[in-house]
């Protein structure tokens, strides 16, 4: 037991030479050794490695721009948009922004503090960077498992960021990032030095993106407010703030719920941080500022009008951009105050015919029908503000007459109405504090003309009557409509004729068919049905039953797939949506989609898109707007020359469809279109209920869709409204081709058999 546990005298005395035995000496001394050569080795790699790091380091603050040559103020030149001959149609200018600035005197301190509060807490207090923000969104970071999603930048970097490191979209890797970054703070330090506080922040604020195509306080304030920044109230400020994070998804006119949720956070913040009182930002939360914005949300300076194809050539130079990797802010400042040079693809001789042909009050129904927006704000005898929506007024109305709908018959019609509604809601000792009263004409309209064999849009009318504004609803782009019996063509014909082994002579039968539900197809003619019919006829009268037939043999999957094809971006594959706790699911496989049935609907551009298809022997090429941008040192940024094309059917099937269509121009719906002297193809396209009429053609020149509806999607009346879109296609149609040689679709060289059935 003694030995086992060594508690006895032996055992400790075994222990003890043990522990002073020559050979366990050495032991101990050459571990020490080891150690110390381990730890020696160490500590040099170490002093080489920071030696090292120090001087990457140095190296990246040397390669650093000069900060004296640096100009931090804002600058900018108008961009140059020029049509297909080289005419300068239009100067794109950011609003004030560029060109009047303001003085950091002349900007609410409101305004200021609203800017720090949110961005950049410590801006008063650090060097330029902020080591705590640094330190938080670091922990946050590695709190969330690497998601590093809370931001450092300081007012100031942001500065560097947009005015310095401009090309920080083209970094290739981490290294270049943190190069950038590095020099980013390192000039920040410096640049802290030698500016003071308040002339950062005021670069800062004259040049950041606030949405719109605002770049500026300044030019923030009118476009919002329809004031001078000078003149903001609290509650204001606190919504222009707001926009930074994101100037598209924070735009307090297109996003109002989510620009009230930050600009809560600016609030919330500014009280926190001891900038306002709390009865001033109980003030400030009460304010109703979102409708107050939609009254007076239009520019305070007079400036040029763009044209519809200005505002969608707009669009798409700036989502290029961005595809591109430029930021909004850049994006913005490039696209308005960059000096680009915008080549569209324009041609000014049929611009004019259309614009000629869309604004002659000659070619609509002498009953115009005007479409009323109204808003109005009553400032109460007690000194609050209420305001009023098109929707209150609307639903006003609608409890004394169900049907009302807010169309008029007369421009008098709806003052009448207006009157009596201010009766209504003006009491004694109130006043009328601003008011904003629209009416449109109606129907409304829409033209795209495309050259089918390079995919340029040479013209395009988005609405009739004067246009009031640059980046109003543009009804060839921007809205969605149910595209009627056009899509029997490219949803149902196109791909039967294409893969699904049918010709323009299989026969059909034109006699009582119920869709998958049980609900029956109707035609549009009131004759009954009309038995075997082959696909041709099906096409030239266009013939429900047969249409939806044809599209059950071969699957609203392979219709479906083919529009997709065909460049169709709105068409639904699944969409779920949850409405008071109950959602319904829509999808445009069906068999409704023969007949043009979709759940969003269609623009006019992607319409005409389609059969530019067809009449460029198949091949779809994404419809373009420009050929070029170059910058303002003439080196060229988006390239649109490449074609973005694909074979969607082949070319003996564009035949097959274009012969038919032939037909339908001249024997069929269409014929009223046809103004001889060319080839003319094309389809009609009404809804079962008349909400919408189309007309997509070409010629061997160009593609042109034309639609009418009522913005309201009230239904047409019968007579000329039905037949406004065939009127405004002809007259367009004819004016271009009045000069050029005649000439006829022409067969491809094989594949084609003809044989009387």
């Amino acid at each position: 037991m003694e030995d086992n546990m060594n508690y006895g005298k032996k055992g400790v005395r075994r222990r003890q030479q043990s522990l002073t035995s020559r050979s366990t000496k050495i032991a101990k001394m050459l571990g020490i050794t080891a150690f110390k050569i381990i730890l020696l080795g160490i500590l040099t790699v170490g002093v080489v490695g920071l030696c090292a790091g120090v001087g990457l380091f140095k190296g990246v603050l040397d390669s650093s721009p000069e900060l004296s040559v640096l100009d931090l103020d804002p600058s900018g030149f108008s961009t140059a948009v020029y049509d297909s001959e080289g005419n300068q149609i239009t100067t794109l200018v950011a609003a004030d922004s560029n060109r009047k600035y303001q003085t950091i005197e002349k900007i609410p301190l409101d305004l200021q503090h609203a800017f720090v509060a949110i961005e950049d807490e410590r801006f008063y207090e650090h060097n330029g960077i902020d080591i705590k923000g640094i330190v938080r969104a670091a922990f946050v970071g590695l709190r969330n498992g690497g998601r590093f999603t809370e931001g450092a930048s300081t007012i100031t970097q942001q500065l560097l960021k947009n005015n310095v490191f401009t090309d920080w979209t083209s970094e290739t890797g981490f290294a270049d990032s943190m190069k950038r970054k590095i020099q980013e703070q390192y000039l920040a330090i410096e640049l802290t030095k030698t500016m003071s506080k308040d002339d950062v922040l005021l670069n800062y604020m004259n040049s950041i993106n606030l949405g719109q195509n605002t770049l500026g306080v300044q030019a923030a304030s009118l476009r919002y407010f329809n004031k001078s920044v000078n003149s903001l109230t609290l509650s204001e400020c606190a919504v222009i703030a707001g926009i930074t994070q994101n100037p598209s998804r924070l735009n307090p006119i297109s996003h109002p719920d989510a620009n009230a949720e930050r600009r809560k956070k600016v609030l919330d913040n500014m009280l926190e941080q001891g900038y306002i009182t709390q009865g001033e930002y109980d003030e400030a939360m009460a304010d109703d500022v979102y409708s107050r914005i939609q009254i007076v949300n239009e520019d305070a300076e007079e400036s040029l009008v763009n044209t519809y194809f200005v505002d969608a050539l707009t669009d798409d130079v700036m989502n290029d951009l961005l595809a591109a990797g430029y930021n909004e802010t850049q994006a913005f400042t490039l696209l308005y105050s960059g000096g680009l040079k915008i080549y569209s693809t324009q041609d000014p001789h049929i611009q004019a015919i259309c614009d000629e042909v869309f604004s002659n009050e000659e070619n609509y129904p002498a009953d115009t029908r005007w479409y009323l927006n109204y808003a109005l704000t009553i400032k109460k005898a007690n000194g609050d503000f209420e305001n009023h929506s098109t929707e209150m007024f609307r639903a006003y109305f609608k409890e004394q007459n169900p049907s009302f709908n807010l169309i008029f018959d007369t421009q008098e019609d709806a003052y009448t109405q207006i009157e009596e509604y201010k009766l209504a809601f003006v009491g004694s000792g109130d006043e009328v504090f601003d008011e904003s009263v629209t009416l449109t004409p109606q129907p409304q309209v829409s033209i795209t003309v495309e050259d089918q064999h390079t995919g340029y849009v040479v013209a395009m009318v988005g609405g009739r009557g004067a246009k009031e504004g640059s980046k109003t609803l543009n009804r060839a782009t921007d809205t969605k409509r149910q595209p009627g019996s056009t899509f029997k063509i490219v949803a149902v014909y196109a791909p039967a004729l294409d893969s699904a082994g049918l010709t323009l002579a299989t026969m059909l039968n034109d006699a009582p068919f119920n869709y998958a539900n049980g609900r029956p197809v109707n035609n549009w003619y009131s004759t009954g049905y009309r038995g075997p019919n082959s696909l041709r006829k099906g096409i030239i009268d266009s013939m429900n039953i047969i249409a939806v037939k044809t599209l059950t043999i071969i699957s609203p999957q392979l219709g479906f797939d083919y529009l997709k094809n065909f460049g169709f971006t709105t068409i639904v594959d699944r969409k779920e949506i949850t409405t008071n706790g109950e959602t319904q699911i829509f999808s445009d496989i069906q068999q409704s989609l023969a007949l043009g049935g979709v759940t969003d609907g269609v623009t006019n551009e992607e319409l005409n898109a389609a059969y530019a298809a067809i009449a460029n022997g198949g091949t779809y090429i994404k419809p373009k707007l420009y050929t070029k941008v170059v910058d303002h040192d003439g080196n060229v940024i988006l390239d649109n020359t490449q074609a973005d094309s694909r074979q969607v059917i082949k070319d003996t099937t564009a035949w097959l469809l274009t012969d038919a269509m032939v037909d339908v121009v001249t024997q069929g719906t269409g014929a009223s279109v046809n103004f001889g002297n060319m080839a003319i193809a094309g389809k009609t396209g009404t809804t079962s209920d008349y909400n919408d009429v189309w007309f997509a053609g070409y010629t061997p020149y160009y593609t042109a869709t034309t639609w009418t509806g009522y913005d309201n999607n009230t239904k047409l009346r019968k007579g000329e409204e039905r037949n406004v879109a065939k009127k405004l296609w002809r007259a367009v149609m004819a004016k271009i081709h009045e000069d050029l040689p005649s000439e006829s679709f022409q067969m491809p060289s094989g594949g084609i058999i003809q044989a009387t059935v």
